[in-house]
């Protein structure tokens, strides 16, 4: 089939790409629309941005699988109700919760205690999902839209909390329309800073997590 030593060796290099790709993937698998192909923004290697989240965390964290648990697999403080059915499972691939400095009336300096904004790029099983301020989340696929407010958290050590948030708006129809709770789980990094700041400092965190799109039957 290959006519020549060095067209061997370029089958096998190829093989070689082919199989590293898969494994970057790893359970989350889709047909990839062009949108979805295209750059992310920010154009930061996953690997890296999943590095600096599990070393702000402190622990080497593994990256969770693109898979809802179990119900019954979620601390009850943050459990969406009985009954739910997942619509989807998504990990960041890059992803920064970005704060801005709160000084306090009359102060020299400040800290980053205020709530943070989300900018991450999702990747599961229905394509790649921008999260951003809101909070909200949209499909690159389908264009479907949900915002959300936190109902409920449960703090984790060295990393930011895992939250219930229920959908209180939906734009389009896809992957996301039927979502009614979201939560985020498996947390890692995005902690705040400590130490003073100035009055409009910003600083962005990497963080990791997943996020899973919940159906909650009807009340």
């Amino acid at each position: 089939m290959f006519r020549t030593k060095r067209a061997r060796i370029r089958a096998l290099a190829l093989t070689g790409s082919l199989a590293a790709a898969a494994g970057t993937i790893g359970a989350v698998t889709f047909d990839a629309s062009a949108a979805e192909t295209a750059p992310v923004t920010p154009a930061a290697p996953a690997a890296q941005v999943a590095d600096a989240a599990r070393a702000a965390a402190g622990a080497a964290t593994p990256w969770p699988k693109a898979a809802a648990p179990a119900l019954s697999a979620i601390p009850e403080a943050i459990r969406p109700p009985a009954g739910s059915k997942p619509v989807g499972a998504y990990v960041v691939v890059t992803g920064t919760q970005t704060y801005t400095c709160v000084v306090p009336a009359g102060g020299a300096a400040g800290g980053y205690t205020g709530a943070s904004t989300p900018e991450a790029q999702l990747l599961g099983t229905g394509g790649r999902i921008h999260h951003f301020a809101g909070p909200s989340w949209q499909s690159v696929r389908d264009g479907s839209l949900v915002t959300a407010t936190k109902v409920k958290d449960t703090p984790r050590t060295g990393t930011i909390p895992e939250l219930l948030l229920q959908v209180n708006s939906h734009t389009g129809k896809g992957v996301l329309s039927k979502a009614d709770y979201v939560s985020r789980l498996y947390t890692s990094g995005g902690v705040a800073p400590a130490g003073a700041c100035a009055a409009g400092d910003k600083t962005s965190v990497p963080y990791q997590a997943l996020y899973v799109f919940w159906d909650a039957p009807a009340a």
